[in-house]
C-alpha cells in the first residue's frame, strides 16, 4: 500500500515525502507522468499524488490514463495555480481530491489516509468477489482440507479428458463435481446426465445407443441416442451401481471401443465423449460380491474423486448454509434470515444423513418462515450427539469466524478472543485449522 508521488519541484518533493514518512506511509518518488505510467505498468500503487503542472504530460493527462487502467485507484491532484474551475474539472474527471498549494501536512495526511482506506476496501471487495466467483465457477462451497483436496483434484483431472469415477453418499454433490469436470475440460459439446437407476431395461439400448427406423414397432424414424448426442461433450452416469449386469456388459463395450451401434442397425458410429460415473455405494465391495462387473469397475476407476459427507466437514456448514440461504432467498423473493450462534451450533452437531441436499432443504424452510418447525425437528436429531462433540464443533466454528474477521492474523484473533496466543495456536492445531487459509 504505497503512494506514488509525481512532482518536479525538489523542495515540494522533499517536504511531501517527509510528511508521508512521519505518518508511516510508504512513498515512491517520480518526476514525470511518462515515468509514472511506465512504473504503473509493472506495479499498481495504492494511491497517486500528482502535481498538475508538469513538463510533458500534466496531471490531467495522468488522471485520464489511470481511469483507463484502473479507475478505482485514488488520484489526488495538487497545484499552486489552481482555482475553483480547475478543481471542478479535476473532480469531474474522477480525481479523489484536489489540494491547492501550500497545504498543511495534517491536511495532506488526512486526505491520503482516507484515500488509502478506500483503496484497501476496494481490494478487499475484489478479493471477496474473486473467492465467490471461484466457488461459483465449480459450484463447490467449502474451505476444509477435504473440500480443498476435491477442488485440487478437479483442477488436475479436468483438462486431462480421462474418465472419472465419483464416489460419495447421496446428496454430497456428485453431479456438481461432474459438471465442474466438464467445465474444466474445455469441451464444447453438451453435458448429458443419465440416471442409470431410472432408466428401464426395456428402453436402455434405444435411449443410450439410439435406433434406426423400423427397429421396433413405433420406430418410424431414426433416433440418435444420448451417447451420440453427447458428441464432443461429457456423459454423466449417475447411480451406475444400479445398472443391471446385462446392461453393464453393453456399457463396457462402448467404453472400450468408443463406438455405438444403433438398435436395428449394423454400422458402428464413433463417439467422442468423456464419461464421468457416480456411485453412492462401494463399487469395489459390489464387484467382490458379484453384484457389479469387476471389468467395468476397473475400467471406470482409472481416476476417482471421493466426496466427504457433511458430517466429516462440519466447519463448512456455516459457509454452505449462508450460500444456500442466499440462493433460497433469491428464489422465493425473501430476505435471508440470520441464524443465531445457538442454532448454528445445533446444526453443526447434526449427523446430516442427506448431506448438502438436506442442508439446502433447511435453507429453504428458513427462508419460508418454517424455522420453528425446523428447530423442533433438528432438536430431536441432535439429542444423540454428545455435549462434548457439540462444544467442539461450536469452538471450531468460532475460531474460523474470528480468523476470517481478522484476515488470518493469529495475534489479532487471540486479542479478540481474550486468550494467550499460545493457547490459540494449540486450539488451531487441535482442530487442524490453518490460519494462512484466511489471509
Amino acid at each position: 500500500m504505497h503512494v506514488l508521488l509525481i512532482e518536479d519541484d525538489p523542495a515540494v518533493m522533499l517536504g511531501v515525502s517527509q510528511a508521508f514518512e512521519l505518518a508511516n506511509i510508504p512513498v515512491q518518488q517520480i518526476a514525470t507522468v511518462e515515468q509514472a505510467l511506465q512504473q504503473f505498468a509493472h506495479e499498481c500503487p495504492a494511491a497517486i499524488l500528482c502535481d498538475v503542472c508538469l513538463p510533458g504530460q500534466d496531471g490531467f493527462d495522468l488522471l485520464k490514463h489511470v481511469q483507463t487502467l484502473d479507475g478505482e485507484v485514488p488520484v489526488i491532484l495538487m497545484t499552486g495555480h489552481g482555482d475553483i474551475r480547475m478543481a471542478v474539472q479535476a473532480m469531474h474527471l474522477g480525481a479523489y481530491d484536489f489540494l491547492e498549494k501550500p497545504f498543511s501536512s495534517e491536511r495532506l495526511i488526512d486526505v491520503m489516509r482516507r484515500a488509502l482506506e478506500k483503496r484497501q476496501l476496494v481490494l478487499d471487495n475484489r478479493h471477496l468477489k474473486a473467492l465467490v466467483d471461484a466457488r461459483h465457477e465449480h459450484g463447490l462451497v467449502g474451505q476444509t482440507n477435504a473440500m480443498l483436496q476435491v477442488q485440487q483434484r478437479i483442477a488436475a483431472l479436468g483438462p486431462t479428458q480421462v474418465d472419472v469415477l465419483i464416489c460419495g453418499e447421496t446428496g454430497t454433490g456428485k453431479e456438481v463435481v461432474a459438471r465442474a469436470l466438464h467445465k474444466a475440460s474445455g469441451r464444447a459439446g453438451p453435458f448429458v446426465a443419465i440416471n442409470c437407476g431410472a432408466l428401464p431395461e426395456s428402453i436402455f439400448e434405444s435411449e443410450m445407443f439410439g435406433h434406426e427406423a423400423g427397429a421396433f414397432t413405433g420406430a418410424t424414424r431414426k433416433r440418435v441416442g444420448k451417447l451420440e448426442f453427447a458428441q464432443g461433450g461429457t456423459v454423466f452416469l449417475d447411480e451406475i451401481e444400479s445398472l443391471p449386469l446385462a446392461q453393464q456388459v453393453k456399457l463396457l463395450r462402448v467404453l472400450q471401443e468408443r463406438a455405438v451401434e444403433r438398435l436395428g442397425g449394423n454400422e458402428s458410429h464413433r463417439i467422442d465423449c468423456r464419461f464421468v460415473a457416480a456411485a453412492k455405494e462401494d463399487l469395489r465391495a459390489l464387484s467382490n460380491s458379484g453384484s457389479f462387473r469387476s471389468d467395468l469397475y476397473y475400467r471406470l476407476n482409472v481416476a476417482s474423486i471421493t466426496l466427504p459427507p457433511l458430517r466429516e466437514r462440519r466447519a463448512d456448514i456455516p459457509l454452505l448454509l449462508a450460500h444456500c440461504l442466499r440462493l433460497s432467498a433469491e428464489r422465493y423473493h425473501t430476505h435471508p434470515p440470520q441464524p443465531t450462534a445457538a442454532q448454528m451450533a445445533q446444526w453443526m452437531s447434526q449427523p446430516w444423513p442427506g448431506n448438502v441436499r438436506e442442508l439446502k432443504n433447511l435453507a429453504e424452510r428458513l427462508c419460508l418462515g418454517l424455522e420453528s418447525e425446523t428447530s423442533a425437528s433438528t432438536a430431536v436429531s441432535s439429542q444423540a450427539t454428545p455435549l462434548s462433540e457439540q462444544m467442539e464443533c461450536f469452538e471450531r466454528q468460532l475460531l474460523i469466524q474470528t480468523l476470517t474477521a481478522c484476515q488470518g492474523s493469529v495475534a489479532n484473533a487471540a486479542e479478540h478472543l481474550h486468550v494467550p496466543r499460545k493457547t490459540l495456536y494449540d486450539k488451531l492445531a487441535r482442530h487442524a485449522i490453518d490460519a494462512a487459509q484466511f489471509r
